[in-house]
Order: structure tokens, then C-alpha cells, then sequence
């Protein structure tokens, strides 16, 4: 450390100044505020972005599916919805128990398989609620508008398939894949420790 500015002043404070000569950040920056919330949350982030990448391809499942028995076998919508969310929740299953929470102990396939289904079950409710209130509820009002297969699809596959992946991350990480990790919880104790 030396004195800046301080010509013989002996009230001047001393500050360190860095390597090519500029003054450190004050503690509380933008990139020491960046590094400490990726310090504390990245396990969580990258989790998040596991469980993205699964729900995406569960998603296109769930489209595709949902739009053959909707408008090429002719079923009832609900009907429709409720077949390709059971077979999409199922490849999101296999994709999150052994890619994103892979890092989890395992607490019994049947156990989580059971936790994993009532859950998308309440998730699957939050969508078909979403379609329903669009195609019966307001579709009585405008059957033109909210009567059709684009506003179907929008109701199911946007707006509760958003609603409905919010609650299923929560409920799968709270309740379904709870096994403990050492990447789930890091030590903030330990790793204020190793900066010192």
C-alpha cells in the first residue's frame, strides 16, 4: 500500500492502487456483486438451464402430439392435451432424473416416478384449466376467436405450459429429486475462506 496525495499530509488515507496503476473497485461493485450471486446461485442457474433444455424438448413433444390428435385423429381437445402431456412428461422424466438432477442421490425409481406424475398431474391441471377457460369459458363469448386451433395452442402450449413449468420446476426440486448434493448447497463459509 501507499499513500496517494498524501505530501506529508499525515491525515491522508492510504490506498492500494492495482498493477497497471488504477485504483481497485470499491467492495459492492457490479463484478464483485456478478461473481457473488454466481458464487451463490450458479448451481441453481445451471440446474434451471438443464431443466430448460429438457422442458424445450418435452415441449416440442407435446406440440406435435398434441396438434396429430387434435386436428389429424380428431379428438376432443382436452383429450388431445391430457395424451401428448402424458407421453412429453414422460421423456421429460428420463431427461431430468438422469441429466439434470443426475448429481442427486436416488431415493427409488417408483418413489420418484409416483412424486414425478401426481406433480405433472397438478401441472397438467394448471394447462388444461388455462385451455379450458379459453375454448369453453371465453370461447361461449367469441367461438371465432377462442374456438380454433391457434388460440388452442396458445392457451395450452404458452400460457400453461408456462404456468405449469414454473410449479413443476418448484415441486420437482422441492419434492421429487430431494436427494442431497454437494453442489446444491456450496459452502459459503468455506469459499469466503479461500479468498482470504
Amino acid at each position: 500500500m501507499r499513500p496517494v496525495g498524501s505530501g506529508g499530509n499525515r491525515y491522508a488515507r492510504a490506498v492500494s492502487s492495482t498493477a497497471t496503476g488504477e485504483q481497485p473497485s470499491a467492495p459492492g461493485t457490479r463484478r464483485g456483486l456478478i461473481r457473488t450471486l454466481l458464487d451463490r446461485f450458479g448451481h441453481l442457474i445451471h440446474e434451471l438451464g438443464k431443466f430448460g433444455t429438457v422442458g424445450a424438448v418435452a415441449f416440442v413433444v407435446d406440440l406435435v402430439l398434441f396438434n396429430f390428435a387434435n386436428a389429424s385423429l380428431g379428438w376432443e381437445t382436452l383429450t388431445a392435451k391430457t395424451f401428448s402431456t402424458v407421453i412429453a412428461a414422460t421423456v421429460a422424466f428420463v431427461g431430468n432424473r438422469f441429466w439434470t438432477w443426475r448429481h442427486r442421490e436416488r431415493s427409488g425409481m417408483a418413489r420418484e416416478y409416483s412424486l414425478y406424475f401426481f406433480f405433472n398431474a397438478v401441472g397438467l391441471g394448471i394447462g388444461l384449466a388455462c385451455l379450458a377457460i379459453s375454448h369453453y369459458g371465453l370461447g361461449s363469448i367469441w367461438p371465432g376467436v377462442f374456438k380454433s386451433l391457434l388460440a388452442d395452442n396458445i392457451a395450452a402450449n404458452f400460457v400453461g405450459a408456462a404456468m405449469g413449468t414454473f410449479f413443476r420446476f418448484w415441486s420437482y426440486r422441492r419434492f421429487v429429486f430431494v436427494g442431497p448434493a454437494a453442489a446444491d448447497a456450496p459452502d459459503v463459509i468455506t469459499q469466503s475462506h479461500k479468498r482470504q
